[in-house]
């Protein structure tokens, strides 16, 4: 075993027990639990036997299982900043939505005072 797969297995270990304790805490659902330990174990299958991507690569038509890695990882790197961008797009459009309301509502209470005097 070579100290990049030493290293590899530790990170996966390290992430999986990351992954459980935030699932604890109550800030990762049961879906996201199971997904990022699967993604994980396999991590660490890889990391063990490397020679498994050159079979899958070959099967989908790239020549070395590490470019299959990158590719999956570039592609999946994308994908993950498609959502984020749409997420935080969402919230920023929560947060006008808010103000917005909060601003009309210290408005009317300015307004209500001014009455009252």
């Amino acid at each position: 075993m070579t100290i990049i797969q030493i290293f590899i297995l530790l990170f996966a270990l390290f992430a999986i027990s990351r992954t459980l304790r935030q699932f604890r805490q109550g800030a990762l659902s049961i879906a996201w639990l199971i997904f990022w330990i699967v993604f994980w174990i396999v991590v660490g299958g890889v990391a063990l036997s490397p020679q498994t991507t050159d079979i899958v690569a070959k099967l989908v038509g790239v020549g070395r299982g590490a470019d299959f890695i990158i590719y999956l990882s570039l592609i999946a790197l994308f994908y993950l900043m498609f959502r984020l961008f749409g997420k935080i797009e969402d919230v920023e459009r929560e947060i006008t939505k808010l103000v917005r309301k909060l601003a009309v509502e210290e408005k009317e209470v300015m307004e209500e005072k001014k009455k009252e005097k």
